[in-house]
């Protein structure tokens, strides 16, 4: 065999060597990713998670929220918007992650009127008046119940479901598993169990837009 053919021989194995090893690495990754996202799922929804859009929609929003955050009432009627873009592919999921200061109380007033069947009409109520009972990142509870006089709420059962250790309970879940998922700021989505890779509404676009090709691409192929 003369030099050139093993000079070729020789450039063709380490061509392959690097493509099977890019290979594997992509596989890997994949591998990794993959089940990041099923430990994700094993902690992003629970039985008592504020839900809308249909049970079977392929592609699912959850969120980790916080009532007196302003980032999450600038963004709430946004992702409604790209809701009903996609009419019955997107699920919204709402968690509870009262990180701003008293803002635990207004959560515990979510969770009883989600009692009575009411969560959504007093989340809308207190994002779209949070100017009224917030201040410097502050909440105030004392404040929020004008807003929700349109909500029609039992106010006997409120005041008595705000003792609730079953609320409180519940609230303590959603920040553990948002400990669980290194959720450190609000809003946090995840899509399909899947992060944003960085933070921003049209991270979560894009990711929405992928789950929604991966789903539809799932459905052709079979």
């Amino acid at each position: 065999m003369n030099r050139k053919a093993v000079v070729l021989i020789a450039a063709i194995v380490a061509v392959a060597a690097v493509v099977g090893g890019v290979l594997l690495y992509d596989r890997q990754q994949e591998t990794a990713a993959n089940q990041i996202v099923e430990a994700n799922r094993a902690v992003l929804i629970r039985m008592h998670s504020p839900t809308v859009g249909r049970s079977d929609a392929p592609v699912v929003i959850v969120e980790f929220f916080d009532p007196a955050c302003e980032t999450c009432s600038t963004f709430y009627p946004m992702v409604k918007k790209l809701m009903a873009a996609h009419p019955d592919r997107i699920r919204l999921v709402l968690r509870y992650a009262p990180f701003h200061r008293g803002s635990d109380k207004v959560v515990s007033v979510l969770e009883a009127a989600r009692r009575q069947g009411k969560f959504w009409p007093a989340l809308e109520a207190l994002l779209s008046h949070q100017d009224v009972w917030t201040e410097n990142h502050t909440a105030f509870v004392d404040r929020a119940w004008k807003p929700l006089e349109s909500v029609g709420l039992n106010m006997e059962q409120i005041a008595f479901d705000l003792t609730s250790p079953d609320v409180a309970a519940v609230i303590a879940q959603d920040l553990a598993d948002a400990r669980t998922l290194n959720v450190s700021q609000t809003p946090e989505y995840f899509v399909n169990g899947k992060p944003l890779p960085s933070f921003g509404f049209k991270q979560l676009e894009d990711l929405v837009d992928q789950a929604l090709a991966d789903t539809a691409s799932r459905k052709g192929g079979g």
